[in-house]
């Protein structure tokens, strides 16, 4: 006897059993059934209906979520994107510098063929300079990724002054590593390990603590690090920190930032492209399309959380507007901070009277400041 189950084809939900018993058919008229023979079948045909009644119960919830899912893509993806684009904001020195920063995009992943393919057919011409310190980068990175410490260590020891000028903690961090795979050998590599600690020495100053940590696990190298209190040096996050560190570190000396420019640009529209869309449509429907017709600023103010704040932001208290470029934030003698706009504003005569206190000055003695 078998049984074969199969999905009704008519996409309904619904799940039917096709019951062949092929030796009992051939000779259902040759013999008759005992009364146990029986049992056992009704027994048999009870529980495939209770389990095709929960299987059929089951599939109607999974339909049931599934359904919605289309329904609420509908719902949050809005289509047409173009609607909140302002015309001629893509001119051709615009255009220029988006492929600039995709190419160095590119080079910060390590696509260098994708990224060379692009100056190509937008006709920019990189500087082979600019693409030297990318390709060393990610081959450091993905020596890094295997756990292979030996080019890091090199660059580091070459732009030691350098790190060492910024308050880095990359090498350390790097002998550190060195010296706690040695530990992993046991007491195998004592002797090496003890001759490596050497390295330690011209940080002490700054590491003193993490040291005296390092190398008091020595003394658990019979037992195993992994069986003593030191056992958190054997973390394997410390190797995806290392990569941070070392990506952080490169970029402050090549004059980069951390992130690429691109990704972070794309991030802020992602966070910013509802709220657009819907004061788009506002602006739309109340008819009041000058609201929104400048190229450099947007009619509303979107928060884009503080993992984009870069620098400080500065509003005038008596102008109530962020300084810009061109109307940057002035420092009076008495300590106050207004805008340039307001300071001139304010100019009586020779003299300028301080809107918080009462102290008069000379509006030239007011000094810009830079956040």
């Amino acid at each position: 006897y078998f049984i074969l189950y199969c999905i009704d084809p008519g996409g309904n939900g619904t799940v039917s059993f096709i019951h062949i018993l092929k030796q009992w058919h051939h000779s259902r008229e040759k013999m008759e059934l005992s009364g146990t023979l029986s049992l056992v079948l009704s027994q048999c045909c009870k529980r495939i209906k209770d389990t095709v009644q929960k299987l059929a119960v089951h599939h109607k919830d999974i339909h049931s979520s599934v359904s919605r899912v289309g329904k609420a893509i509908d719902k949050n993806l809005d289509s047409d994107l173009g609607s909140v684009g302002i015309e001629g904001c893509w001119q051709a020195e615009s255009q220029r510098l988006l492929s600039e920063v995709m190419v160095e995009h590119f080079f910060r992943q390590g696509v260098l063929d994708v990224a060379e393919e692009l100056c190509q057919e937008a006709g920019l011409c990189i500087d082979p300079s600019q693409r030297e310190p990318f390709v060393e980068l990610n081959r450091i990175l993905e020596a890094l990724k295997l756990r292979d410490l030996r080019p890091a260590l090199q660059w580091a020891v070459e732009n030691r002054e350098m790190l060492m000028a910024q308050n880095s903690s990359l090498e350390f961090k790097l002998h550190s590593l060195s010296f706690i795979r040695l530990l992993m050998g046991g007491t195998a590599n004592q002797r090496e390990a003890l001759q490596y600690a050497k390295n330690f020495q011209p940080f002490a100053g700054n590491h003193q603590k993490d040291i005296q940590v390092l190398m008091g696990s020595l003394v658990y190298l019979r037992q195993g690090i992994e069986n003593s209190p030191y056992v958190h040096l054997l973390d394997s996050n410390q190797w995806s920190d290392i990569c941070d560190i070392f990506t952080r570190d490169a970029c402050s000396l090549l004059g980069l930032s951390v992130e690429s420019p691109l990704s972070v640009s794309f991030s802020a529209g992602c966070v910013a492209l509802p709220a657009l869309i819907n004061i788009k449509a506002v602006i739309e429907q109340r008819q009041c399309m000058g609201v929104w017709n400048q190229k450099d600023e947007l009619p509303i103010e979107v928060d884009l959380g503080k993992r984009c704040w870069y620098h400080s932001v500065f509003a005038c208290p008596i102008l109530r507007q962020q300084t810009t470029e061109s109307n940057p934030p002035m420092k009076l003698v008495c300590g106050h901070i207004i805008s340039k706009d307001a300071l001139n504003k304010m100019i009586n005569g020779s003299k300028l009277k301080c809107p918080y206190c009462p102290m008069e000055q000379v509006p030239a003695d007011a000094k810009q400041i830079y956040f």
